[in-house]
């Protein structure tokens, strides 16, 4: 199932407000993806956590994405131009994750 992405802005903890609704900021500006797999390392709770912390997605997104990672073994997590996309996957390596970056479609 695919969960629509909706990063935070820089600076902000959530991607949605105190009244619950999400902001409107869809990154599919291009055509990278950051793909996080699924590990026997890292407990769910932690790959919520990684994704709340490192996107801002809200708590429901970041369920959302971890569920798809365990049950479907990955997940895009974010979409945007290569070196975002690059950027994030570093970024997931930092947090213990398994990522790779892959162009949109391929799959």
């Amino acid at each position: 199932m695919p969960v629509e992405l909706s990063r935070a802005d820089p600076g902000t903890e959530s991607a949605t407000d105190p009244a619950g609704s999400a902001q409107a900021v869809l990154e599919a500006d291009g055509p990278w993806c950051t793909v996080v797999w699924n590990d026997p390392v890292n407990l769910m709770s932690y790959v919520e956590f990684v994704f709340r912390r490192y996107f801002g997605y809200s708590r429901l997104v970041a369920e959302q994405l971890m569920m798809q990672v365990h049950e479907e073994g990955r997940a895009i997590v974010s979409r945007g131009s290569r070196e975002r996309a690059e950027t994030d996957v570093q970024a997931m390596h930092s947090f213990g994750l398994q990522a790779t970056l892959e162009k949109a479609g391929e799959r």
